[in-house]
């Protein structure tokens, strides 16, 4: 018998208060592996950049008017996904984060559609995001979704930037 279990999608802050503090080690494990794969490893929270810092302990002032996604499985915390406040008919999609223990599940496809369906019924025509160009498999994923190549709107080097219409 295997334990798969059902992976539902919820809007943070849900009913059930647990899912805040997955939704810290979500983003911590995001910021920390990217650090180190920007050739900066840091040995824990209190070595990342104050604003990194700032999401990891209060999302909640850090996402303020923005909608945060969480993936439960068992009710715990395994995916997760901002999409910001439109601004001009457009939305941007940060901190797609998957456990890498649940990763191959389609929990990230899951996130993703969900924040383009969020984006679409709150009248965004057009979604963009930005991704480190060793991130491979994650530009795949936003390719097959429809997103595309643009004009990059952030100077740090080795970011692609990618939007698509909604």
């Amino acid at each position: 018998m295997t334990d798969e279990r059902e992976v539902v999608i919820v809007r943070w802050p849900g009913q059930d208060s647990s899912s805040g503090d997955g939704l810290a080690g979500l983003l911590a494990a995001y910021h920390l592996r990217t650090e180190a794969e920007k050739g900066e490893p840091v040995g824990d929270v209190d070595g990342l950049p104050l604003r990194y810092r700032a999401e990891i302990s209060d999302p909640g002032v850090a996402f303020v008017g923005d909608v945060v996604l969480v993936a439960l499985s068992g009710g715990a915390a395994v995916g997760c996904v901002v999409v910001t406040a439109p601004v001009g008919g457009r939305s941007e999609i940060k901190r797609l984060w998957t456990d890498p223990g649940f990763r191959g599940r389609g929990i990230a496809s899951g996130l993703l559609r969900a924040a383009l369906a969020h984006a679409a019924e709150g009248g965004v025509s057009r979604v963009r995001l930005s991704v480190w160009e060793w991130r491979v498999g994650a530009i795949g994923l936003y390719e097959r979704f429809g997103f595309v190549v643009v004009e990059s709107w952030d100077g740090r080097d080795q970011l692609v930037c990618m939007e698509c219409a909604v």
